[in-house]
């Protein structure tokens, strides 16, 4: 009897507590402000994860998609993800949501390509997913147009090889904090490792476009840009930037005397780090400081190389520089017709800083010259705290009057890095070409190619084998010789 007692009091017991719960969890869901909570928090999350830099085209509606993203393997185009019914994620539930954010799958079941970074988002907790599937779904105006179809070149577009490669590849684990490190330590790597994807861009991949975790953050190609090494290595790396100035440069998209952001950086820096929280950004240099260094033997600081230089002297005069003698220009003259008006005729940049100077900068210190390039050919814009930071691009369209050749901008680049950089680097016709097609493409796609081709031979002098083997036990003879004998004995 006792036992029958105790038996309904616990059953009581749980009954009651699941009511409270329930009855909880509808508080929670009717209350307005914690409905705008959680919004808000999404709204933040998605700026952190910077989804507005690829989900939106410059001019055009939030995060509508049709992005052209250039990628080793082909042009990818972002996705609608605004809550449009026909055209966007207006029919995800939250476990669709979750699904396409962390494991890369859509609704339909088809796999994303991992140009969407959703092998850093898997490190999101439930609470946060949630928060930006509430963000999306009830605060982004939906959008109704279809954005571009990506079409990878076969057999990149059968998107079901992407079952093997997540097999392989994704760590689908939610980030677990470290309990030996600090609570600003954890935040920060919780934010480098998901929401911000810094190894999207700054880890090297490997052959089959994975990053290599044994190298992380230690520099890669972006399309036609470069993402340096951002590890603590003092030569190769950032580990001669203070805590402090590492902030300032996430804050700001500048640091004076050393680096500027440019290319895919500067989009990070303007749409997502410049308005995250001081703690936040804090928390982020605080665990990127504590990366190990990975040193690269066939590379020096790239913030200390250079000098004031200037062949203006030698240019002005009687002769002066002319463009009507049928020469091609030479790189001082490129330069002073090109770059002295801003970066001043000794290359030493504006006294505001406003225009860098070209030495002890990142961009010509490095002697990987690609940034330089791109920087030429698609010039600077970045906008920080209302202020614009601008270069014009001078790789232009065909017919432009202000384009430079491909030889053009070769010569002036390798001008730029021998007075104002390591010296010892020159750019060719076919760098600038590459960049400006945008950027290296991998060799994985004519290797599969081949593969295919080789195993498509393969099969068919199988096939072929089988059917001389079917016929020889037809006709009765021992070998396949004898068999083409007594056939062509007959014609």
């Amino acid at each position: 009897m006792r036992r029958a007692g105790r038996t309904i009091c616990g059953l009581l017991i749980f009954l009651a507590g699941s009511l409270m719960a329930a009855v909880s969890d509808a508080a929670e869901r009717l209350d307005p402000s914690a409905d705008e909570a959680v919004i808000a928090r999404g709204q933040y999350l998605a700026i952190a994860a910077d989804c507005g830099a690829c989900h939106t085209l410059p001019g055009g509606k939030p995060f509508a998609g049709g992005l052209a993203i250039s990628t080793p393997l082909g042009t990818i185009y972002s996705t609608n993800i605004t809550p449009s019914a026909d055209f966007g994620i207006g029919r995800y539930t939250e476990q669709d949501f979750s699904q396409a954010l962390r494991r890369g799958i859509r609704r339909d079941g088809a796999h994303l390509y991992p140009a969407m970074p959703y092998t850093s988002y898997a490190k999101f907790t439930d609470d946060d997913a949630h928060a930006l599937y509430a963000y999306f779904m009830r605060s982004v105006q939906p959008v109704d147009a279809r954005a571009p179809e990506t079409a990878l070149p076969f057999p990149m577009n059968i998107r079901l090889s992407m079952l093997a490669w997540n097999f392989l590849f994704l760590d689908g684990g939610v980030f677990a904090p470290d309990p030996r490190q600090s609570a600003e330590w954890n935040r920060g790597a919780y934010l480098v490792q998901g929401a911000a994807h810094c190894s999207t861009c700054h880890t090297p991949r490997g052959f089959l476009m994975q990053e290599e975790a044994s190298r992380a953050l230690s520099g890669a190609e972006v399309g036609p840009w470069y993402a340096p090494n951002i590890t603590s290595d003092p030569a190769t790396g950032i580990g001669s930037w203070a805590r402090e100035e590492l902030a300032a440069y996430l804050r700001t998209g500048r640091l004076p005397g050393k680096a500027q952001a440019a290319g895919s950086m500067g989009e990070a820096i303007e749409h997502s780090f410049q308005h995250l929280s001081t703690t936040d950004i804090e928390a982020i240099a605080t665990y990127i400081k504590s990366v190990p260094p990975i040193h690269d033997p066939s590379s020096a600081s790239r913030f200390t190389a250079g000098r004031m230089f200037s062949e203006l002297g030698v240019l002005r005069g009687r002769d002066g520089i002319s463009s009507d003698n049928g020469a091609d220009p030479s790189g001082a003259e490129l330069f002073q017709g090109n770059c002295a008006s801003c970066h001043s005729a000794e290359g030493q940049g504006s006294k505001d800083g406003y225009y860098p100077s070209l030495f002890h900068n990142s961009a010509t210190g490095n002697k990987d010259p690609a940034n330089l390039i791109a920087a030429i050919l698609y010039g600077v814009d970045r906008t920080v705290s209302g202020r614009q930071a601008f270069m014009p691009g001078f790789g232009g369209h065909p017919g432009d009057s202000t384009q430079l050749s491909d030889r053009d901008i070769a010569v002036l680049g390798t001008y730029v890095l021998t007075h104002y950089g390591p010296g010892d680097t020159s750019i060719t016709e076919q760098e600038v070409s590459e960049t400006r097609r945008g950027g290296p493409s991998s060799p994985l796609l004519t290797i599969v190619r081949w593969g295919l081709a080789a195993a498509a031979v393969v099969i068919i002098l199988g096939i072929v084998f089988l059917l001389f083997r079917k016929f020889e036990r037809r006709e009765g003879v021992g070998d396949i010789s004898s068999f083409v004998s007594r056939r062509s004995d007959g014609f």
